[in-house]
């Protein structure tokens, strides 16, 4: 009897969700909960349930990343910060350099204590929220921390060892000025962090901000625009090289987790509101603690992704990255002729929208700014060229198939 090969150690990502904050920023629509503290250990205990639950599924898999978000994780505390990456340690097989990730609030991480205990526990890379480096703004948009805890918390960092530290800002901010997006950009760097993320603001409906849209003011789409341009300028010379729409690195600090999202790697997330995409089905958990807490694994969706689902994945999201889409890679992935697309993609190039090198297509960030358009146009092409060749079978015509 032929013995069938398993494959092992195939890279996994994981996500743990940690939904509690001291203050809900006005802009912020992830699911994360102010005031719910005395759930902290119980939620705890849920999610080390889950991790069990999951885990003999990823006997063959190798955990290269693991990532808490939130929320704000810092508030959960070292002490089960700690325990919590024990257990994971314990249930997976955690490959030794993996990028291990805790997302901060400055206020809640200036601890140097706490921070040398998580770096010896094995986090070795902080996101910190940073958002703006103008204490007025900072307030303006329910934020608690100042500019001076984030400067604070960077030393702190690395006095306790971490040599890996993103920052997170946003441009779009109400009332912000163009010079007020450069002095942000250049407090951030002053403190020579790893990496930078630099997202527009969202206005999501069901936030203070959204309520309250009529009453402020706020840079317009050209104005957002500039704001983007600029920091892609900006952060170049001072080599931090963009690598997707919204994130900046030094050569080798790319984040390696949220790369599994673009690259179509997989991932499996814990604690309501964590998505996954593990055994090729793409699934997420409802937005309910107290269900959570209870031990029920309720789904939000849950689908088992196709052919044709991926391939509409892969432009989407190789399309968010500087490194783009190969044709031959989609050629051989998805048995799909490329050249449809690369004729779009030429008359984008005309535009200064897109660019071809030696590996193969990628946006601009001009492109970048105009993505979601170019993206759906290129979706349409593949989906014409499907509705082309099932055409030309039925006519019996295998020379177009």
């Amino acid at each position: 009897m032929k013995k069938v090969s398993v494959q092992k150690d195939l890279p996994l990502g994981l996500y743990l969700h940690i939904p509690f904050c001291r203050a809900k920023c006005a802009y912020c629509d992830f699911y994360s909960l102010s005031g719910a503290e005395p759930h902290m250990d119980a939620y705890c205990r849920a999610l080390e349930r889950h991790l069990a639950e999951v885990a003999p599924q990823a006997a063959c898999h190798l955990v290269d990343t693991v990532y808490f978000g939130g929320g704000t994780p810092s508030y959960l505390g070292a002490d089960r910060l700690c325990r919590l990456l024990a257990c994971v340690k314990k249930l997976y097989k955690v490959d030794k350099h993996a990028e291990i990730t805790l997302e901060a609030n400055p206020d809640s991480a200036g601890d140097k204590k706490a921070l040398k205990r998580l770096r010896r526990a094995g986090f070795n890379r902080l996101s910190l929220g940073v958002q703006s480096t103008d204490d007025e703004m900072l307030r303006s948009i329910g934020r608690i921390h100042t500019w001076q805890q984030t400067q604070d918390a960077v030393a702190a960092a690395r006095k306790a060892g971490f040599k890996n530290i993103s920052l997170d800002l946003i441009y779009g901010l109400p009332e912000q000025t163009m010079h007020q997006w450069e002095k942000t950009l250049s407090d951030a760097v002053d403190l020579h962090p790893e990496h930078l993320s630099c997202y527009g603001l969202k206005l999501e409906d069901g936030t203070p901000l959204y309520a309250r849209r009529n009453e402020l003011t706020f840079p317009d789409e050209e104005q957002q625009a500039d704001m983007y341009l600029y920091a892609v300028e900006f952060l170049k010379q001072y080599s931090y090289e963009q690598y997707e729409i919204s994130n900046f690195a030094k050569s080798g600090f790319a984040s390696r987790h949220n790369l599994k999202y673009w690259l179509l790697q997989e991932y499996a997330g814990f604690g309501p509101c964590a998505y996954s995409d593990f055994g090729n089905v793409r699934y997420g958990y409802a937005r309910d603690l107290d269900a959570y807490l209870r031990g029920e694994l309720r789904l939000q969706e849950s689908e088992t992704v196709d052919a044709d689902e991926r391939e509409r994945e892969y432009l989407m999201l190789r399309l968010r990255t500087v490194q783009g889409v190969s044709p031959r890679e989609f050629e051989y992935r998805f048995r799909q002729r490329f050249e449809p697309l690369a004729a779009l993609l030429r008359r984008c190039a005309e535009q200064g929208l897109a660019e071809e090198d030696k590996h193969g297509w990628h946006l601009t960030p001009k492109g970048f700014l105009v993505s979601n358009r170019i993206i759906g146009l290129l979706q349409d092409e593949l989906a014409q060229e499907k509705n082309r060749r099932l055409q030309a079978a039925a006519r019996g015509d295998f020379r177009v198939v």
